[in-house]
């Protein structure tokens, strides 16, 4: 069960933002200040969508104070009962927003204004916004081996040839919805990515330069987000076999992927 804290009903919007928050209680604000900064500096419509999966901490007391201060932002907060996972808490998020455009971003105030001035102003020009470390000295040399090692094995699985899979994408929040991953980790991202290139979905790569977090402790290499990203290849690898033995099912799909947006954003 998750209670909604929304002070008005959405807005249709060019972008929705899914914050991901679990114990974030040093990052979450620094992360709203950093995400309205670059949203102002673009002038993008948009809405924010906090998803707290059952924090412990004060987490979810500093947003809805947040909340209170700013009247004026269109900040939706869902809070968990029970830790549901990222994956999950990504899908959900996107039923709750407006945007045209989706993107997670997780509370840990990771990443800097430039970056996402530079990612949000590429808005429309593909399906698919990927974004890559163009200088990963910040990290550990540990995290930048682990993330070669992971994004060399999602595209030997998958057959496909992306710089980075866990940049958090902008997507069509439809596509999200429509063809949402089952995994609550971490491979989300992966699993869902490759799907619509597998579709043929028009994608770009933009260089970023990472931080960083500066407080709390990183969930990705927990145990049973470790078994969800062994959930995420398996299906990734299961599709590419199906994808081989049918590669005119994934053309049809597309094909009324693309009919069927259509007809939503003429509705709209």
């Amino acid at each position: 069960m998750s209670v909604v804290v929304a002070p008005e009903p959405a807005v249709a919007c060019d972008l929705s933002l899914f914050v991901a928050c679990y114990n974030e209680e040093q990052g979450i604000i620094p992360t709203l200040d950093t995400l309205r900064a670059a949203l102002r500096e673009v002038g993008c419509t948009y809405d924010i969508v906090i998803v707290d999966d059952a924090s412990t901490d004060k987490s979810v007391e500093l947003v809805k104070g947040y909340m209170a201060e700013h009247p004026e932002e269109p900040v939706k907060l869902i809070v968990n009962e029970f830790n549901q996972g990222i994956g999950v808490n990504y899908v959900e998020a996107a039923f709750h927003g407006s945007g045209k455009y989706y993107r997670a971003m997780c509370g840990d105030d990771v990443e800097t204004k430039e970056t996402l001035v530079s990612i949000f102003k590429r808005l429309g020009e593909a399906e698919i916004i990927l974004s890559y470390h163009a200088d990963a000295s910040a990290r550990t040399w540990s995290r930048r081996m682990i993330s070669r090692t992971y994004t060399g094995l999602v595209n030997l699985i998958s057959g496909c040839k992306i710089k980075y899979y866990n940049g958090l994408a902008v997507l069509r929040r439809y596509d999200v919805m429509r063809w949402h991953p089952n995994s609550p980790g971490f491979g989300f991202q992966a699993d869902l990515v490759t799907r619509l290139l597998y579709m043929g979905a028009t994608f770009i790569e933009i260089p970023v330069v990472p931080k960083e977090r500066v407080g709390g402790n990183s969930k990705a290499f927990k145990f049973k987000n470790i078994c969800s990203v062994v959930h995420s290849l398996l299906e990734i690898f299961v599709r590419r076999i199906g994808r081989v033995i049918d590669r005119s099912r994934y053309e049809r799909l597309r094909k009324n992927q693309q009919h069927v947006t259509e007809n939503r954003l003429t509705r709209v």
